[in-house]
């Protein structure tokens, strides 16, 4: 329920913070985070639903376009104040959870799957990944982190064969469950099998330790992904858009 209340005061505490306060009280936050990627992602905070313009209309002329923000897909009031201030859908993820399981599928002959021995090996996949995807569709429209140093090796399973490494997935340890960030195989080396390989191994050997499931969003719009990930049993438990300005 919105309560009448006055109409805030828009200040700017920092280089891409904003604070709207009622009577010296902060009643709204908004941000602009960089990502590793260079884009800028919002997000505003606010006690009541009418404080959120106000915040917008501050922020936005402030901050050089695009700019991003990123809503759960269930949330259609406050996508809903989003596009009111001008942002529209450029892409949807899924958000899968992924049963773990034993037996891992085999790789095709000469590929091995485990962990990364050789971070040299590993950024030049990563380099190569980045550059099949620049020449495409953009690294923008991957569902993942960029991969920045110091790279934790810890987090990675790769695919190797006798031309170094072909494929990885980042699984990344959060609260609960374990999220796979990113899973990638080099362009020369797809429909080989090797994805789904790379992805059972890591599903088996989080079943050994006693791990039960995993989460990882997959971008609807990639339709080889999306058929992989319910391959292997995975079940849509929701998602989000990302929402552009330009």
């Amino acid at each position: 329920m919105n309560f009448l209340h006055h109409r805030p005061v828009i200040t700017r505490v920092a280089e891409r913070h904003w604070h709207a306060l009622d009577d010296d009280r902060v009643v709204g936050r908004a941000e602009a985070s960089p990502r590793p990627d260079g884009r800028l992602f919002l997000s505003i905070d606010t006690w009541h639903d009418a404080d959120f313009a106000p915040l917008a209309a501050a922020m936005l002329p402030e901050l050089p376009r695009p700019l991003y923000t990123v809503v759960d897909d269930a949330d259609r009031e406050l996508r809903s104040r989003w596009e009111s201030a001008g942002f529209t859908l450029r892409r949807r993820e899924g958000e899968y959870l992924v049963a773990t399981a034993p037996g891992a599928v085999p790789p095709p002959p000469g590929v091995t799957i485990g962990p990364p021995s050789d971070p040299d090996l590993l950024r030049e996949l990563a380099a190569s990944i980045r550059a099949e995807v620049d020449a495409t569709i953009g690294w923008q429209e991957m569902p993942a982190e960029v991969m920045a140093p110091p790279l934790d090796l810890t987090k990675y399973t790769v695919a190797a064969s006798e031309d170094g490494y072909v494929g990885l997935l980042r699984l990344a340890a959060v609260p609960r469950q374990p999220r796979i960030g990113l899973l990638a195989i080099r362009a020369d080396r797809r429909r080989s099998g090797i994805g789904r390989a790379v992805l059972t191994h890591v599903l088996d050997a989080l079943h050994h330790k006693g791990v039960t499931a995993a989460s990882a969003e997959v971008n609807d719009a990639n339709p080889a992904a999306v058929a992989l990930f319910e391959g292997v049993g995975a079940r849509g438990v929701g998602g989000n858009v990302e929402l552009v300005l330009r």
